[in-house]
This record gives C-alpha cells, sequence and structure tokens, in this order.
C-alpha cells in the first residue's frame, strides 16, 4: 500500500474554506486527496503550526528546512521519498504517483435533474 505525506507550511487549516477567502489551491488538494483515501492510498497532512515536532524528527524534511527555509514547504512524499517541494501536486501528479488515470481526479460536476412536476397547487409542496 503507498503512503504520502504533505508537511504543510504554517497555516490555520487545510482545506482551505476558513478565513475571508476561500483558497482554491488548498480546496483542490483536499479533495483530491479524499478521493485518494477513497481508493485505499494512506494520506498524512502535518501542518509546521500544529505538529512542528514532526517537522523535526523527519530528517529529510529537517534538513530541506534547514537547507532552503521555509518556502521549501509544501513537501510531498511519497513511500518516504521526496516527490515535490515547493508546491502542492498537481491533479494529474497525484494521479501518476499511484497509477491511476488522469481522469480519477477531474472535476466532474452533476447537473441536477429536472424535478417532476409533484401534482401539487402551483408546483409547491
Amino acid at each position: 500500500m503507498k503512503k504520502m505525506i504533505i508537511f504543510d507550511p504554517a497555516m490555520c487549516c487545510t482545506t482551505g474554506v476558513c478565513g475571508s477567502s476561500i483558497d482554491k489551491e488548498l480546496l483542490r488538494v483536499a479533495t483530491a486527496i479524499n478521493k485518494l483515501k477513497d481508493k485505499g492510498i494512506i494520506v498524512e497532512r502535518h501542518n509546521l503550526a500544529n505538529n512542528p515536532q514532526i517537522f523535526i524528527d523527519n530528517k529529510i524534511i529537517n534538513e530541506l528546512l534547514n537547507k532552503s527555509g521555509i518556502d521549501v514547504l509544501p513537501i510531498t512524499m511519497v513511500d518516504g521519498e521526496v516527490v515535490k517541494t515547493g508546491a502542492y501536486p498537481t491533479n494529474r501528479e497525484f494521479c501518476s504517483f499511484f497509477g491511476l488515470p488522469e481522469a480519477y481526479l477531474k472535476l466532474t460536476i452533476k447537473k441536477p435533474s429536472k424535478v417532476k412536476d409533484c401534482g401539487c397547487k402551483g408546483g409547491c409542496c
């Protein structure tokens, strides 16, 4: 089973829906991660603000931070290897890490089906 760990920069939440505006990139990443978990892929996320000790304990992450500073975050690891730094993986990259078809993470918005007349006066129940 493949395992992905994302080391996030310090932030208040990982979903992108907190604060005064929605961070579309964080929302995309959170959605992609949920879909990957649906496939049984193990995904962990660590936020520098909430769990700085794990950034110190992981030798690879610690070395990258000491060498390049916090601008190297986010860092994505798959099975113990760094696969991306400085930005979140694209949906295409997420799929390539796990051998999934690119279409798996494409956004699909279902159009609502037309509601049939319920028979109530004026169509309102």
